[in-house]
């Protein structure tokens, strides 16, 4: 119990992060790493799992994209901002490592969605430029979306992510991952070995159908 409510409390104090490029504000390792893990994964497991939200945003080149298009694969879930001095960067550079570091055919399946939580500033192509920082190398694009503020509200409610605040630039740092089964079993916040337990987790997750 007293392990539960550390872990929450730890939890609690993290969900939210704003970017900043002040020393004083970069984020330390989670707590949450010294707590028990659930089961076979290296991110914190999540009981009872989280289904696959469904929601509609815009892709970068304005198209309607529905969530439920990555159904049945593996699939990377991130809000944040293209503007974030420091963790934002971070993780999708840290996604991206552990992507390319699974099988072959795993990669291959792996879907990577990236929302917007700052719409002002983060029109499609800004969106779309940002991201090419981090997937060239990879076989599938990361996806990135934006759209109203009710409707980027509405998709972080739907994933169960804390909502934005402060234009965006106070945001959750969770990273959802989805299996084959449409489920999160286990979801990650930034720390030293992210990329490495991602890594770790994402040939599990795709095999959870």
């Amino acid at each position: 119990m007293r392990r539960a409510l550390l872990a929450g409390s730890a939890l609690a104090l993290l969900v939210l992060a704003g970017c900043s490029s002040s020393g004083n504000d970069q984020p330390k390792p989670s707590d949450l790493n010294n707590a028990p893990k659930v089961g076979q994964y290296q991110g914190f497991g999540l009981l009872p799992p989280l289904p696959r939200p469904s929601f509609t945003l815009t892709d970068t080149s304005g198209k309607k994209f529905s969530f439920s298009q990555t159904a049945g694969r593996p699939t990377v879930l991130y809000f944040g901002y293209t503007n974030c001095p420091d963790i934002c960067p971070t993780t999708m550079a840290d996604i991206a490592q552990a992507v390319a570091q699974v099988p072959a055919a795993v990669r291959a399946k792996t879907d990577v969605v990236f929302v917007t939580t700052d719409i002002k500033h983060d029109t499609g192509p800004v969106i779309a430029t940002w991201l090419r920082h981090f997937d060239t190398a990879l076989p599938n694009r990361f996806i990135g979306l934006t759209g109203s503020q009710g409707q980027i509200d509405a998709a972080q409610a739907a994933a169960h992510v804390t909502l934005a605040e402060d234009g965006g630039q106070t945001h959750a740092t969770d990273v959802l991952l989805y299996g084959a089964d449409d489920y999160a079993h286990v979801k990650y916040l930034q720390s030293d070995n992210e990329a490495d337990q991602i890594a770790h987790d994402l040939p599990l997750i795709a095999k959870t159908a």
